[in-house]
């Protein structure tokens, strides 16, 4: 019997956030998957949200870094992107070192959610992009961690 996931329930606002969505496209048919869950996900709770793109995953916690210190107001950043395992250990310094770099920001308390998929195959992402939906789910945790925040007063 497979296990069965749980999901939180989506979170509601009193007014409408506004997030960015970050993405490096190298593999373009993945990202604009994962743009597509993530957008559907904001707009299902009244938000809103731009995109921008960056070369690729390295770049991203750099973008929502230089985001956060800008004038621009965002209440929460979501990362997208695809790294693929290939011949060397390449993989290996981008999967890690994005997320880590990632995982300082939310200790900075910046809301944040994770979509950079880390796979062994295109397959695998293809999968993950859309019947997954991990789009979707990067911009959950960011709603989830948005409301988490101002639940604490922190926002």
């Amino acid at each position: 019997m497979a296990e069965k996931e749980y999901t939180l329930p989506r979170p509601e606002f009193t007014e409408p956030v506004k997030l960015l969505i970050v993405v490096a496209p190298f593999y373009r048919d993945i990202a604009d998957n994962l743009i597509a869950g993530a957008t559907a996900e904001i707009e299902a709770t009244g938000g809103t949200c731009e995109v921008t793109e960056v070369p690729g995953a390295l770049e991203i916690p750099g973008a929502i870094a230089s985001a956060v210190k800008s004038r621009t107001r965002f209440d929460g950043y979501v990362a997208l992107g695809c790294v693929i395992r290939g011949e060397t250990t390449h993989y290996d310094y981008v999967a890690g070192e994005s997320a880590r770099a990632l995982m300082d920001l939310t200790l900075e308390g910046v809301a944040l959610g994770n979509g950079i998929l880390t796979v062994e195959n295109r397959e695998q992402a293809m999968k993950r992009a859309g019947d997954k939906d991990k789009g979707g789910d990067a911009a959950r945790a960011c709603l989830a961690m948005i409301a988490l925040r101002e639940r604490f007063g922190a926002a």
